[in-house]
């Protein structure tokens, strides 16, 4: 091993052991997601400056998990811009995002820049770069598959990358297991029932089935989000989504009996 590459691995395990000792005792700033249980759980909302990582356990849970991803974007970032990373083979197999659809979901389409990497080097390179721009709201690397490659020693440059800027890394893992890592949180979202917020509509807000499986902090839990993109926030859903006509004003709570005629 040439001296420069011994002085570099010595100049990042010398960071990672700083992190780790301030592990405990570092100050997270906290953006609250707008559902009381999950930030109630999260002490008080999602930490930014640090890595988290979304998990979808199928290529069919991919379109609640990248909309999970979407709204924790939309809340950290700030109206600041976003970079999304994404290897060259996901666009073909599964096509390019839409981005009416991010519009819909609240995130601005002007304000997300999309890299194609060739692959999972190249995007872990750049999402450790983009992470050193504190300019932006969000670097968000999407990686399809198992691999190998996202270890210990991977995840924990991203976080320290992270820390370092403030800015907030999101990693979207498709058809994935978990593994080890150094994210502060992880989560496993899958689709759930989304009823109609009125009559004559087809459907209604985004609801998805969120658990959260790690965190580094606090506890555990699993709830039903439901993401509003109006005011680009999750929230809890409502027992009965229908609208309840009001009684008349001229009419009793009660309704009395009719008579009927002999």
């Amino acid at each position: 091993m040439t001296g420069a590459r011994m002085e570099t691995l010595a100049q990042l395990r010398g960071r990672i052991a700083r992190l780790e000792v301030a592990d405990g005792a570092h100050d997270m700033r906290r953006v609250a997601l707008g559902h009381d249980a999950a930030d109630a759980t999260l002490q008080g909302g999602l930490a930014t400056g640090a890595l988290h990582e979304v998990f979808a356990e199928t290529e069919r849970q991919a379109a609640a998990a990248t909309g999970f991803l979407c709204g924790l974007a939309a809340r950290v970032a700030a109206q600041r811009p976003l970079i999304w990373i994404r290897q060259d083979f996901a666009e073909r197999e599964m096509g390019a995002l839409s981005m009416s659809g991010l519009a819909e979901l609240g995130l601005d389409p002007r304000r997300i820049v999309i890299v194609r990497a060739p692959d999972l080097d190249h995007g872990l390179r750049t999402a450790a770069d983009a992470l050193a721009c504190d300019a932006l709201g969000s670097v968000m690397l999407e990686v399809w598959g198992e691999t190998q490659k996202l270890d210990l020693v991977a995840s924990r440059k991203l976080t320290l990358a992270a820390q370092e800027s403030g800015v907030t890394a999101l990693m979207l893992r498709i058809a994935a297991t978990p593994e080890p890592s150094t994210a502060e949180t992880r989560w496993i979202v899958r689709t759930a029932p989304s009823l109609p917020s009125a009559p004559w509509m087809a459907w209604g807000a985004p609801r998805l089935d969120a658990e959260l499986i790690r965190n580094r902090h606090g506890q555990t839990g699993r709830w039903i989000m439901e993401w509003t993109p109006d005011a680009c926030r999750f929230s809890e859903p409502a027992a009965d989504p229908q609208p309840v006509a009001a009684a008349p004003a001229h009419r009793s709570h009660h309704a009395q009996p009719r008579r009927r005629s002999a």
